[in-house]
């Protein structure tokens, strides 16, 4: 089973709604998915999605090291960030292989925004990280960064490097496949990343449309698991 993963941790800006409209994009756009998952911490009721929720109160962004989790999916598996966005054609994300997008400011290094592998593959993630959590959150855990960001990404990269795993790039397989998005173009896609502090919700044009698209069926499904 292919399965598309993403994590909504309450305290910030996303809500339901961006659920919705990441599901509405991959049954539009990425159909090879045969399940859309959704860890969170709040009661969350979509259509086609299945709910499951957090174990732990990892804060912000360190809630999606619980996606790694054992016996959590099987067969391909894409963790997604919410604040992605499909215009076009994307089953490509649907295709098994380890593979990761390429941060957008440092070369060689895995950005979690996009992160797939082979369900159970990563197990040793959390358990690394969840056997020693504090330690894993702190700055200077995984050495120098970069950008000066210390985040769940740092880490899983840290890790990966640490056991000798290194996975393709999103960007080097399937080139076109990938957009960033830019306020200064209209059309983009297929698969729109936002970085910095662009997101849905303040883009415009074709970008936008695509994000608020159309109702989903009322006659989907919600299964908790």
């Amino acid at each position: 089973m292919t399965t598309l993963l993403t994590v909504l941790k309450s305290g910030g800006r996303y809500d339901a709604a961006w659920v919705e409209r990441l599901a509405r994009g991959v049954r539009r756009h990425a159909p090879a998915f045969d399940r859309i998952l959704c860890l969170t911490d709040l009661p969350l009721a979509v259509a086609g999605v299945e709910r499951v929720p957090l174990r732990h109160d990892w804060p912000a962004w360190w809630a999606k090291m619980e996606a790694f989790r054992p016996g959590l999916t099987a067969g391909p598996t894409l963790l997604c960030d919410l604040d992605t966005v499909l215009t076009g054609p994307a089953d490509a994300l649907a295709e098994p292989g380890f593979t990761a997008m390429e941060d957008y400011f440092h070369e060689g290094r895995l950005s979690s925004a996009l992160l797939r592998w082979q369900g159970g593959a990563l197990d040793a993630l959390y358990i690394a990280f969840a056997a020693e959590p504090e330690r894993w959150m702190a700055p200077g855990s995984c050495g120098p960064v970069p950008n000066g960001v210390h985040g769940d990404q740092v880490v899983i990269d840290h890790l990966l490097r640490r056991d000798g795993l290194a996975p393709d790039f999103f960007q080097h397989r399937y080139p076109g496949l990938l957009d960033f998005y830019d306020p200064r173009r209209a059309e983009h896609g297929p698969v729109v990343v936002f970085i910095g502090a662009s997101k849905p919700d303040t883009a415009t044009g074709p970008v936008r449309i695509a994000w608020e698209g159309a109702s989903p069926s009322a006659d989907e499904d919600t299964v908790d698991a």
